[in-house]
Order: structure tokens, then C-alpha cells, then sequence
């Protein structure tokens, strides 16, 4: 009797492949965490509402597409912010609800900078501003 000799398979199995895959993913999706990011904590008022502000308790903040800062047209650098408007809500005082009466108003050219403009926000919220306007840029 003759004994037929196999031929040595030239593939590799992939049977179980989809199942190895398919674990995988379970896996990567049970272990990843995702972070949320969330942005700047701000809250905005009702729309529509209007009232007239007293000019003095109103201090404007203009970043220009260099990165130079102009608190009430002085210029001044990024560390001095929070001395001036720190300086300005003391001598504003508080409103009838206990917050600081002065209004930071903070506008930028197109072109600005993100980071200087983050920079500035974080140093007025930092010497304590609660009234915050963002101004819209000039087109």
C-alpha cells in the first residue's frame, strides 16, 4: 500500500480572526476613559436685556492682533493686568447683589492671538471680575 504525502498548507488560518478582533475592540472600548473638556465656565444672561451702565464702572480691554494689551488705552503687559483691574474693582466697590460694580469689557482683533486672549480672561477672572462682556470683533 502506497501512503499519499499531504502538501504542507501555505496559508496561515484565520478562523478565529474576527473573534480575536472583536475582543480587541470590547476591550479598548471597556478600559478607555474619555475626557470631556469643558471649555470656560461662563454664564451668559438672558437675550434682550438692556439697561444703561454708568461709563465710569466700565473698563475696556483691547488685544490687538500682536498680542499687545490696551487696558483703557495704556498699554501694559500681560502681568500688570491683574493689578489694574484688581486696583479698579476695589475702587468701584460692589453692587446691591455683593458683586463688583466694574464691568470688564474685553475685545480683539480677528487675528489675535488665542492664547493672549485666554491669558487676559484667566488674569481678570483672577483678580476677581465677575461681570465679564466679550466683545465681538471689528470685521
Amino acid at each position: 500500500m502506497q501512503l499519499r504525502r499531504r502538501k504542507a498548507a501555505n496559508e496561515i488560518p484565520t478562523a478565529s480572526l474576527p473573534d480575536i478582533v472583536f475582543m480587541l475592540l470590547i476591550f479598548f472600548l471597556v478600559t478607555t476613559t474619555i475626557d470631556m473638556d469643558k471649555g470656560i465656565p461662563m454664564i451668559l444672561p438672558d437675550r434682550g436685556g438692556q439697561f444703561k451702565v454708568n461709563p465710569e464702572n466700565i473698563s475696556n480691554i483691547l488685544i490687538n492682533a500682536t498680542g499687545q494689551i490696551l487696558v483703557d488705552e495704556d498699554p501694559m503687559e500681560i502681568h500688570q493686568v491683574y493689578d489694574v483691574i484688581g486696583r479698579k474693582l476695589e475702587s468701584r466697590g460692589l453692587d446691591a447683589d455683593g458683586k463688583p460694580k466694574l464691568i470688564v469689557s474685553i475685545k480683539t482683533e480677528r487675528t489675535t492671538p488665542y492664547n493672549a486672549y485666554i491669558s487676559v480672561l484667566d488674569e481678570v477672572k483672577r483678580a476677581g471680575a465677575t461681570k465679564i462682556s466679550i466683545a465681538e470683533p471689528d470685521k
